[in-house]
């Protein structure tokens, strides 16, 4: 069984990720606008999210749109979306049975079941972790490539966005998190109890000498 300092750690690191996961789904940084070549115009820069792209002027003012329809949104920004839905909706569940399983917490009185429940949720901290690096990195690739596509019109390149890098921080904590569970979780009194079952059930059928 892990120690109560790791679990707390691992609370700590997937509170974290749970934050850059909810910041990497709703601001809309994912791509910006990347002034190179003829565009020079810096009066204004486009920033493009998941759910909104967004305007921003010189003097700071910012007007934001949602967009029409989601078939308008490139592919990788489509599986984005659901990818960073699911990915919190595991962490939540995640930090749930971390919370219930973990030594520091008495929700559960079976310390047999404990090292399963911080298993289960690292396994699923790991999943989560996946789940917000896939999109990320998939965006961020598709973004890389257009703006090396001397094809694309330097008025439609863009550069990655600050949600890039703080899903690919979130992924990592959660990764991280996920494997310090899986390795600190080891259910530990499982052969005592076998090898105990056995000396009895030895003992019972033994011969009884009078």
């Amino acid at each position: 069984m892990g120690s109560v300092g790791v679990q707390i750690v691992c609370v700590g690191l997937g509170i974290l990720g749970l934050i850059a996961g909810i910041v990497t789904c709703i601001v809309p940084k994912w791509k910006v606008s990347a002034f190179v070549g003829n565009n020079i115009v810096t009066a204004q820069s486009q920033n493009e999210g998941i759910w909104m792209s967004c305007v921003s002027q010189s003097t700071g003012q910012q007007q934001c749109k949602q967009y029409d329809s989601m078939l308008i949104l490139s592919s990788d920004l489509q599986a984005a979306r659901a990818m960073t839905i699911i990915c919190g909706l595991v962490l939540i569940l995640a930090l749930l049975i971390l919370f219930a399983g973990a030594d520091f917490t008495t929700c559960v009185q079976n310390e047999d079941a404990k090292p399963k429940m911080c298993l289960v949720a690292g396994i699923m901290m790991l999943v989560s972790g996946f789940l917000l690096l896939v999109p990320v990195s998939w965006s961020a690739h598709t973004t890389v490539t257009n703006f090396n596509n001397p094809l694309v019109d330097s008025s439609q390149k863009r550069e990655l966005g600050a949600s890039i890098f703080i899903g690919w921080a979130g992924g990592i904590l959660l990764l991280l998190a996920g494997g310090l569970l899986c390795c600190f979780s080891r259910a530990s009194g499982g052969s005592g109890s076998g090898s105990t079952a056995k000396y009895y059930s030895n003992g019972a059928s033994a011969p009884n000498y009078v």
